[in-house]
């Protein structure tokens, strides 16, 4: 329901409304250094209880002992669980991604790497989005490669690109989507938002009433359709598709923020 938010986390102001899109920009992102999972796992440490630290040391030790695949992969699930008890999904996606590489399944890869991609959306530093994206992006790599033929999956991989700053890869990987398949929802919606934040707004309108033909009630679809056309000078239908928006999502907070952005329009 809270699809926009995905992409932007408040209403941006009429100038940047497109640029804040939370869409990296392609040599901006790509100059951020990945983070480090050793560094990350150290301060995420930090502040655990000595009970803690030991169970997850002993579950370390057992991966490093372990030397047959199915105990490897029953204990990276359970250091998965002991993160994600303590709230840390990054953690916890790290090691489910981990077993899901020897486990070597479609589900079990696909389902580790959408957890990064879903953290990342509200995760502020850009080093450990740039790393989430990176593992979401190997992840998904082994993923296509057990499913050729799985356009969802590519779509996410597309994802994992743009996300990682390597966005003319992502647009590459979108575009042979829709060439087999001109009617996908997912690969339009990307290239339609993709289509606003770099100006070309009757690429994005062309895109986006793809997605909403088939999905009339796809919030995102319709927030950056409303974009495009405010992008176009089309401030009446913008506004139309914002207060349609507002009224499908029917939060509180989310229509004070799209009543404050239509008064800027007005």
């Amino acid at each position: 329901m809270f699809g926009l938010y995905k992409f932007g986390r408040t209403v941006p102001d009429k100038k940047t409304a497109a640029s804040q899109a939370q869409i990296p920009a392609t040599g901006a992102e790509q100059q951020i250094p990945a983070a480090d999972f050793d560094t990350l796992l150290t301060n995420a440490k930090k502040n655990l209880s000595p009970a803690k630290l030991m169970q997850i040391a002993q579950l370390e030790h057992n991966v490093v002992r372990g030397d047959v695949k199915d105990q490897q992969i029953a204990t990276y699930r359970q250091l998965a669980g002991v993160w994600d008890s303590l709230n840390n999904l990054p953690i916890a996606a790290h090691y489910l991604g981990q077993a899901a590489k020897l486990e070597n399944s479609e589900k079990s890869l696909t389902f580790a790497a959408n957890l990064f991609l879903g953290h990342l959306q509200h995760t502020e530093n850009g080093s450990v989005r740039k790393w989430e994206a990176n593992e979401a992006n190997e992840l998904l790599q082994k993923a296509v490669a057990l499913n050729g033929d799985n356009d969802s999956l590519k779509v996410a991989l597309a994802s994992s690109y743009i996300e990682g700053g390597d966005v003319m890869q992502g647009v590459q990987q979108l575009l042979a989507v829709t060439s087999a398949h001109p009617d996908n929802a997912a690969a339009n919606l990307m290239l339609g938002r993709l289509s606003v934040t770099s100006g070309q707004f009757d690429k994005a309108v062309e895109r986006l009433n793809k997605v909403l033909a088939q999905q009339p009630d796809n919030t995102e679809a319709l927030y950056f359709l409303a974009e495009a056309y405010r992008g176009k000078g089309e401030t009446d239908k913008a506004i139309q598709l914002f207060e349609k928006c507002k009224q499908l999502i029917n939060n509180p907070e989310f229509s004070k923020q799209i009543d404050d952005y239509i008064k800027t329009l007005k």
